[in-house]
């Protein structure tokens, strides 16, 4: 049955159509003839901004042209703080930014020192900066803040009410609101660098915030260091924004006050290399924020390529070597000490007999230039701003460079000193001979009276051992106590003092980063050091590399290669050569530079020669040169160990030296292990080093073949 439809609904859709199209005109004429010009205008309104771009850095590459730390391109987020704050919701959008940068997990920029959580405190390791950036908020805000010093809650009380923050926020929110505000808002407090929200932003968050449309917030280019290694930590350093007493330097060099400097290591040192020149450049925004176009002003000038002397290949291995010889020594240590313990001989304290640190360097003979320079413990030096506060916590102070800071005392490795300072000023030579009585007695009567290292050697408690009679090769073969204290008792203190230090022992070894000077014994600052009066034991002492001479491991690297290199001592300069940005150009080379000799006739240098390469290869010295005694001709090695006395119930420091090949001497190094007991115990890590060194000078890596070798 058909249904017709009523003439009145007909009407009636007609109608609500004509109405619906005469809405849709009025607007469309609106739009288009009314307002037309007024949004043309604003849709057409062009903005200009003046941005500085970031020049890069330049690289760090080792001798072999191996990039070590370059740039990569990041995307940055940062807050438009006009737009921002001009929206309904500033303090919303704010704590959704923060939602979506957890989730992606990336990391903010809060710069504010307070807790976290509940109860609020401020944090009790905020850094210089922070505090710089604190106090200036608190001058600049002082007419608000309940005191001239507020605490972490009346602070935030404070914020909230500043910031409008509703109360209907959980606390944790409220300070997560006010973090970012006062980070915002301290920066114009203190000329310090612009905020940046997010730095190295992943894609999935730069991509999540522009299809959100969150307000306020831009995306621009940057650029971040990447690591190409995880070794050399200790030398390489990091980067930073600068620092209030830095940005007071590096502005008077015209660095924008956002800019990124060097804090350690190499890219400290070579700041002044490896920084380039800003650009400016012109931005041009329609209303909506759309780049449309960019127009230079000033290129940018990137910063020029640095190479270093190491081979970051042997500088790799040496890191394993003395992190697996290490594990080694432990794990004979843990065994020895169940056995003592067993037996009720155990005697040294708790937290004295573990292994504290180690360090190794290895060094060219005829130039001096460092080829490998190991800290232990080390770190990840690509995580480093990280994971700080978590490395500075840990034990055995891993940030700690004990190759350049840790200074030690030589022990018996400065016997070769003492026999050059001796034969050179004719006190004694080759003939001269010393009968070992096992106990100097010769201050006997004014209570002092050491004893030769042999002397309670014996398992027997009641027999006492000596050396016998002894020439100086010999003397340096068995390590005679005795023999160097009738010396150094002869020789004087002055005289002592005075080859030590062309020997570089105390002396600033001229490598471009941070060092320990280390220290001399001497008369002048015995008493600085010691606290007691110099007396003739203590010339004595410092015969056998004890009183209070203390070293570094690479001042006695290079004290090695100069007693290898018959006295030349060469600096310990790790810049190798600097290259200009496109690699085209050379802006300098290094050469080697000779800091000091020791004048002495061959004849003088061939006992003290013999005595080194007996330590290593004699079988009378068989805890060492069973290490050694297989190595060919052409690698033949001359060594010394160092034993040096911690205090009663603390275990010895262990120190080795040696260089090789043995008749044309290339390499030389030095081996520090806190309480590793006994020089010998790093003969073995010494032999692997030198296997490591020859190995990788047998083939030629070529990665990079336009690069050639430094010298």
């Amino acid at each position: 049955m058909n249904r017709s439809v009523s003439k009145g609904r007909v009407l009636a859709m007609g109608a609500i159509l004509v109405l619906l199209l005469a809405i849709y005109l009025y607007n469309l004429y609106d739009l288009q003839i009314i307002k037309g010009e007024e949004y043309a205008h604003a849709a057409e309104e062009i903005t200009e901004k003046d941005v500085a771009v970031t020049a890069a850095r330049g690289a760090i590459l080792d001798r072999y042209g191996r990039v070590l730390v370059s740039n990569k391109e990041c995307y940055n987020l940062s807050i438009d703080t006009d737009k921002l704050f001009a929206s309904d919701d500033p303090n919303g959008t704010l704590l959704q930014l923060v939602e979506l940068v957890e989730q992606y997990g990336d990391t903010y920029t809060d710069d504010l020192p307070i807790t976290r959580e509940p109860p609020f405190e401020y944090d009790p390791n905020m850094t210089a900066i922070q505090r710089t950036m604190l106090e200036a908020y608190f001058e600049r805000h002082r007419d608000g803040l309940p005191s001239d010093s507020p605490s972490a809650v009346e602070l935030l009380s404070y914020m909230r009410s500043r910031y409008e923050i509703d109360n209907s926020y959980s606390a944790e929110d409220m300070r997560t609101i006010a973090g970012l505000r006062y980070s915002i808002n301290v920066r114009y407090a203190i000329p310090t660098a612009d905020y940046v929200f997010v730095q190295d932003a992943s894609m999935k968050l730069t991509t999540s915030i522009m299809e959100q449309k969150l307000a306020g917030i831009q995306v621009s280019r940057s650029y971040v260091r990447d690591y190409g290694t995880e070794y050399a930590a200790h030398l390489l350093g990091y980067v930073g924004l600068m620092t209030q007493e830095e940005y007071e330097k590096y502005s008077l060099y015209n660095y924008a006050v956002n800019a990124v400097v060097g804090k350690d290591g190499v890219e400290y040192a070579f700041e002044n290399y490896l920084h380039g020149k800003d650009g400016k450049m012109r931005e041009y925004r329609n209303a909506s924020g759309t780049i449309l176009g960019t127009v230079y002003l000033e290129e940018p000038e990137p910063g020029n390529n640095i190479y270093l002397t190491l081979d970051i290949t042997l500088q790799e291995q040496v890191e394993r070597i003395l992190d697996n010889g290490i594990e080694i020594l432990m794990r004979e240590r843990r065994l020895e000490k169940a056995s003592e313990e067993a037996e009720g001989n155990w005697n040294f304290k708790d937290g004295y007999w573990e292994i504290s640190g180690a360090a190794a360097c290895v060094v060219d003979v005829k130039t001096g230039a460092p080829l490998a320079i190991a800290s232990w413990p080390t770190y990840d030096g690509t995580n480093v701003i990280e994971k700080y506060a978590e490395l500075l916590e840990m034990p055995n102070a891993p940030l700690f460079n004990r190759a350049l800071m840790g200074a030690y005392a030589p022990g018996s490795s400065f016997k070769p000193c003492t026999a050059m300072a001796a034969l050179s000023t004719g006190l004694i030579n080759s003939e001269f001979r010393v009968k070992c009585d096992g106990i100097f007695a010769k201050y006997a009567a004014d209570g002092y009276a050491p004893e030769c290292w042999i002397w309670r050697a014996s398992s027997n408690p009641n027999e006492h051992l000596t050396h016998g009679e002894l020439n100086i090769t010999e003397a340096l073969l068995h390590s005679c106590n005795y023999f160097f204290y009738t010396v150094g008792d002869k020789l004087g203190i002055d005289a002592l003092e005075q080859y030590a230090r062309k020997f570089g022992l105390g002396e600033y070894t001229g490598i471009e980063l941070t060092e320990a000077r280390g220290n001399m014994s001497n008369q002048r600052n015995h008493a600085d050091y010691t606290g007691t009066e110099w007396r003739q034991g203590d010339t004595l002492q410092a015969a056998i590399g004890q009183s209070d001479s203390i070293f570094t491991p690479l001042q006695l690297a290079e004290y090695c290669a100069a007693v290898a290199n018959s006295g030349h001592r060469h600096s310990a300069s790790i810049l190798g050569e600097v290259r200009s940005f496109d690699y085209s150009e050379s802006l300098y080379t290094r050469e080697a530079q000779e800091l000091s000799t020791v004048d002495s006739p061959d004849y003088n240098w061939y006992v003290v020669h013999e005595g080194m390469r007996l330590v290593a290869n004699s079988p009378l010295n068989d805890n060492v040169s069973k290490h050694f005694v297989d190595l060919p001709n052409s690698r033949r090695a001359a060594a010394k160990t160092g034993t040096a006395q911690k205090g009663e119930n603390i275990v010895n420091d262990a120190i080795f030296i040696c260089y090789a090949p043995y008749d044309d001497p290339e390499v030389a190094l030095a081996i520090v292990v806190e309480r590793g007991k006994a020089g010998a115990n790093c003969a073995f890590m010494a032999r692997q080093i030198l296997d490591a060194y020859f190995n990788i000078k047998s083939y030629t890596d070529t990665s990079e073949p336009e690069m050639a070798l430094l010298k």
